[in-house]
């Protein structure tokens, strides 16, 4: 077993504190990573505080992981010693299900994926630790390679943030001549402006904030509606192709739904969210 040191949460309530534990040894199709950079997801802190139900302690949060590769398994091809991987959501699923079979193993029908933090390991049932640690193993079919020229620490949020809001603007192919609107400017939603900028659509950034329009422009959006203002509202009645809801306070979506033109697309976080591969 590989000794880790990392930072826990043991019950609810008690802040994250330094953890000792192990990792189990590198298997044939592992890659140990020692791990540079993770990024902190609210989701980090609903699993802690179980606000969602069913965590399990001791826990070590973290699925944004980013580090350099230290050891690879003899069958592993992907990847070599110094490489630089990334680790997201989720380490394992079932591999036999179609989805699996198809590349969507966030859909696993056999047991479910097994996550990074906050789950159990498939053969030996053991809880799974996430990136709030020295390193990780995880199978090289479950890893992704970073480019080494990148700002690594700026690359980990693209694991979750990234993703969730990468994945719903290529399966719905938003391009060039679409109209996109991203409600919310958090964690999601900046990533949302700049992704789908960068696709080339015309991006609002709808807003209960004022003060979160310079950002939005910084970061690429061309127009910034205010949602309270019943005004601007009703000028945006019928506007766009998409909408990206990345909002996780509870709200009222038939507020937005008028904006959508005919066979408009409303993606909610939680699609959002199931629908983030590896």
């Amino acid at each position: 077993m590989i000794a880790t040191k990392g930072f826990a949460a043991q019950t609810p309530t008690t802040p994250l504190a330094p953890f000792k534990f192990e990792r189990r040894e590198v298997g044939t199709k592992d890659v140990l990573i020692d791990i540079l950079y993770c990024g902190v997801c609210h989701s980090d802190i609903h699993q802690a505080r179980d606000e969602w139900g069913g965590s399990i302690y001791p826990m070590v949060p973290g699925h944004e992981v980013v580090g350099r590769i230290s050891k690879v398994g003899k069958d592993v091809t992907k990847f070599k010693v110094g490489d630089i991987a990334g680790v997201g959501c989720f380490v394992d699923s079932c591999r036999e299900c179609a989805s699996c079979k198809e590349g969507l193993e966030q859909y696993c029908e056999t047991g479910g994926l097994v996550g990074t933090y906050n789950s159990r390991e498939r053969v030996t049932n053991t809880p799974t630790y996430g990136g709030y640690s020295s390193q990780i193993v995880v199978d090289e079919d479950y890893t992704l390679k970073i480019p080494a020229n990148l700002a690594l620490e700026r690359v980990a949020p693209l694991l979750c943030a990234g993703i969730t809001t990468y994945s719903p603007l290529m399966h719905w192919k938003v391009s060039k001549g679409h109209r996109v609107g991203v409600l919310g400017l958090g964690g999601l939603g900046h990533m949302a402006v700049k992704l789908a900028a960068s696709l080339g659509a015309d991006v609002t950034v709808l807003s209960t904030s004022k003060e979160k329009e310079a950002d939005a422009k910084k970061l690429g959006a061309h127009q910034f509606a205010l949602t309270s203002d019943t005004s601007v509202m009703k000028s945006l009645q019928a506007r766009f192709d998409f909408i990206i809801d990345t909002v996780s306070a509870d709200h009222d979506f038939n507020h937005y739904l008028s904006l959508l033109r005919r066979d408009g697309t409303l993606i909610g976080r939680r699609t959002a969210e199931a629908d983030s591969p590896r």
